[in-house]
């Protein structure tokens, strides 16, 4: 127990290190866009290695702990979505989940019988965080596998102005 607590700690550690050196490398800081996709992306590897390794208990353990914090960090991506797509928010952020289970899947599939080995450890270092802002760094720190580079900067905010609708040209008259 001591030692998963002391690795927990030190993975922790190294995502504070890692964060702030994105912090300061992204050209838009850090954003709850950014740490959002990051717990999702986390959350579904969690869910992957869990169907895949029959780790559904630590999976629903895992989600009971950080109830609070994933509904957080949905609130945040479900914002960066709207924001992003309007009307289309919804089916956008239904794909993003789709394709992420997919590549993470995947990923899973091309390690083959060491899947489990190397990812169902991930549940005790979890266990051993304490909080929400824990587990976001955690995330951040983790190599965690995404369907494609989304721009995680908070996304600017939608206009509601009135869009002008075109005429349809006349017709010239001749004379």
């Amino acid at each position: 127990m001591f030692l998963s607590r002391l690795l927990a700690a030190g993975v922790l550690a190294a995502g504070i290190v890692h964060s702030s050196v994105t912090f300061a490398a992204s050209p838009c800081g850090h954003s709850p866009a950014h740490e959002a996709f990051n717990v999702q992306g986390l959350k579904s590897e969690l869910m992957v290695t869990a169907l895949s390794c029959s780790a559904q208990n630590r999976y629903n353990d895992f989600v009971a702990k950080f109830r609070g914090t994933l509904l957080k960090e949905e609130d945040k991506l479900n914002s960066y979505f709207r924001s992003m797509y309007g009307r289309s928010a919804q089916r956008e952020h239904d794909d993003y989940i789709t394709q992420l289970a997919n590549v993470q899947s995947e990923r899973g599939l091309q390690s083959g019988t060491i899947f489990c080995q190397q990812r169902l450890p991930m549940f005790d270092e979890i266990n051993a965080l304490d909080s929400g802002a824990d587990l976001s760094a955690y995330a951040e720190a983790k190599d965690v596998v995404q369907p494609a580079s989304f721009e995680t900067c908070a996304a600017p905010a939608a206009t509601s102005r009135p869009t002008a609708r075109k005429r349809p040209a006349r017709a010239a008259r001749h004379a």
